[in-house]
């Protein structure tokens, strides 16, 4: 069995199949690891969305700002797309629900096998085991019951450090920033 680990698809299913059939990806035997943004800014983030879901077990998959980008404006009314964005199918999509619901429940942090994937970055003050339990506090968030009031106060530049005594949205926000 071989894991690969691919990088911000965004939206370019055309190219992640050539990459595949290149990298001769056995779906019987292989895993794909998805780093994250996995939609916006090429033209097939619908068809990204739907293929990376429908692999189940075969992919793991890590959120990355895109994704995130897509759960708020999907989340919020007052959160609209860029002026750039491809995301348009996805939220008239007659699947929208189900995918966004998917996407929703996918980890910020994956460790397995002695490698841990992330979709930005690490903070150079926390560990894997602190970097894990932190993004698990973040995914408790998306995943609970509140995730629009989540996301409603995701965004913004404060604080601008991580403090291990951040409460609440201020913690979150730098969670998901770092």
């Amino acid at each position: 069995m071989s894991i690969f680990a691919i990088g911000d698809l965004q939206g370019c299913l055309t190219e992640l199949e050539q990459l595949l059939e290149h990298i001769q990806y056995n779906p019987e035997q292989d895993q794909l690891w998805f780093t994250g943004d996995i939609v916006n800014r090429g033209p097939q983030s619908l068809e990204c969305l739907r293929f990376v879901k429908s692999l189940g077990e075969r992919a793991v998959t890590v959120l990355g700002n895109h994704d995130l980008n897509l759960l708020a404006i999907a989340s919020l009314e007052e959160k609209q797309p860029h002026r750039k964005d491809t995301l348009d199918e996805i939220l008239s999509a007659p699947d929208r629900d189900e995918l966004l619901d998917w996407l929703r429940h996918r980890p910020l942090l994956h460790s397995e096998h002695d490698y841990t994937m992330i979709h930005a970055g690490l903070a150079p003050q926390w560990s894997i085991k602190k970097a894990a339990r932190l993004a698990h506090e973040v995914e408790e968030a998306l995943r609970g019951d509140h995730y629009v009031e989540f996301f409603a106060n995701m965004y913004g530049n404060t604080p601008p450090l991580w403090d291990g005594k951040l409460k609440g949205w201020d913690r979150l926000r730098c969670i998901t920033n770092y």
